[in-house]
């Protein structure tokens, strides 16, 4: 069995016939060993029915969602390349043989695309313009520079792929994050992959409404992108903040006055909330990236492994101790400056300039010595 041809299914019979045909031809008129796999996702109208009588196997998934009715396809599946696309007849079926000809090739994803930035087409009324010309564009290019992915169309659901590949890949989103995470494994993990130029039809069917909604599946996507980019998420806003809190520091603690603004002890207040923000979103980026090479959602890195085990809880409490007594050096001379006024009233502007850094220091000190053990604990599983 060389080619399986996987069929997302619920409740399609208008456009499925039409779609089995046209695989059914492909293989006749270029010789392929194949099957048809329509992975059926709880229909309730003819689509079964139909299915079975155009030579389909059919697979039945309880789970609901394209990223479990897919999964449960091609798990079943035989071939040894696995071709997917959806039900709707906006993808022609009768382009499978140059996707497998990449597939023959070597190559290990083969991905579709409609944009024509790509060399794809996108036929009148196909796609709608917010997706075409703003959603499409915008989460492709996304995933380009985040994740060095080589496509220009990060959605289009035509694409084979080797069995082997899924099975490194060890996919796990249950809904339409499936189709985007199979992408960004698939670059993190340096797969080979090609893109091919496809038409994009009108969805074929009349009285089935689509399943896609614009704005909750754009949401999902960027929130998705965002769970497999701890450097985005994370590391990059945090370092903003760090920048902004040293800046505000760098003002603050010699009172500077610039256009006939004074920055005093409230902008170094506002600083050190933007120091400890940004700290902590560092850490979570380092957290994440460790779980995520932990499970298996993105491949390690020497440099990161090297970093990762230097930080033990020897050199997080070595640190963290002399953040800390530092911190508390600033806040007992404070305390020293109180008792000489017979612990009266205090010059704020003077002594917030002192115990604010104190207790800042002291925070992060605290701050660094948990995140030495929590490392630890993070990376217990793979050592």
């Amino acid at each position: 069995m060389e080619l399986s041809i996987v069929i997302p299914c619920l409740n399609e019979e208008e456009t499925l016939g039409i779609c089995l045909e046209k695989c059914n031809r492909v293989f006749k008129e270029n010789a392929i060993v194949g099957e048809i796999v329509v992975a059926d996702n709880g229909s309730t109208d003819r689509s079964i029915e139909i299915a079975n009588s155009l030579n389909a196997r059919v697979i039945n998934v309880p789970k609901k969602g394209y990223g479990n009715a897919l999964q449960g396809g091609i798990e079943a599946a035989k071939g040894k390349f696995i071709i997917m696309g959806d039900a709707d007849d906006s993808y022609d079926f009768l382009e499978i043989p140059k996707f497998l000809k990449e597939l023959r090739a070597g190559h290990e994803l083969v991905q579709g695309c409609r944009l024509p930035s790509g060399g794809g087409t996108v036929a009148k009324g196909a796609m709608p313009s917010l997706h075409r010309w703003i959603g499409n564009p915008m989460f492709s290019t996304m995933v380009r520079l985040w994740f060095k992915a080589p496509i220009h169309d990060v959605y289009c659901g035509l694409r084979g792929f080797t069995k082997d590949l899924y099975n490194r890949l060890e996919l796990r989103s249950p809904g339409m994050e499936f189709a985007t995470e199979m992408i960004i494994k698939s670059s993190l993990f340096k797969a080979d992959i090609v893109e091919v130029p496809i038409t994009l039809h009108p969805d074929g069917r009349k009285l089935q409404t689509p399943h896609l909604r614009t704005f909750r599946d754009g949401w999902r996507t960027l929130r998705f992108f965002l769970l497999y980019s701890p450097r985005w998420l994370f590391l990059i806003p945090g370092l903003v903040l760090l920048l902004l809190g040293v800046l505000g520091y760098g003002l603050a603690l010699p009172g500077s006055e610039i256009s006939g603004i004074t920055f005093g002890a409230h902008t170094l207040l506002l600083a050190s909330l933007f120091l400890m923000l940004g700290y902590q979103s560092v850490q979570l980026s380092i957290f994440a990236k460790m779980f995520a090479i932990t499970e298996g959602l993105m491949p390690s890195h020497d440099r990161f492994d090297r970093f990762t085990n230097a930080l033990t809880p020897e050199w997080s409490i070595l640190i963290g101790s002399i953040l800390a007594v530092l911190g508390c050096i600033l806040i007992g001379n404070a305390a020293l400056e109180w008792r000489a006024t017979g612990f009266g009233d205090l010059d704020y502007s003077h002594t917030m300039r002192i115990v604010i850094p104190g207790v800042t220091l002291c925070a992060l000190g605290m701050q660094t010595i948990f995140a030495g053990f929590f490392v630890s604990v993070l990376g217990m599983s793979r050592r």
